[in-house]
């Protein structure tokens, strides 16, 4: 069964950096939508970044300009740079997975998902 496996989250201050990693098994990841959505606590899994079997990229208001998503068919990743990070982006951060189309905004239109990293911004 599909498996994603997230890495790279910790602590950093406001202003700084963070690079997260997801590494996929076990599908042709190719043929396959690839994304990131994040959660703060209390709060809904908000849409963050997606990226097409081909690279063609979407992005949520909130991180527009700052974050950048790409992937890797070779090595079977995607990866998510986070910069000019401020407080409000603490969540934990999760990969997700579709078929389709790469605009896809709510987290019920993805089929798979990984366990999470937590990213945590001080001010």
């Amino acid at each position: 069964q599909v498996q994603l496996v997230e890495s790279g989250g910790g602590l950093v201050q406001a202003g700084g950096s963070l690079r997260l990693s997801c590494a996929a098994s076990r599908f042709t990841f190719r043929n396959y939508v690839m994304g990131w959505f994040r959660q703060a606590p209390g709060k809904d899994r908000e849409f963050v970044a997606s990226v097409s079997w081909g690279g063609s990229t979407y992005y949520g208001d909130s991180v527009k300009g700052r974050f950048t998503i790409s992937r890797d068919n070779a090595k079977n990743t995607a990866s998510l740079q986070m910069n000019s990070l401020k407080p409000e982006d603490t969540a934990v951060y999760y990969c997700a997975q579709k078929m389709g189309t790469f605009i896809a905004t709510m987290s019920s239109e993805w089929d798979h998902w990984g366990k999470g990293t937590q990213v945590t911004v001080s001010s």
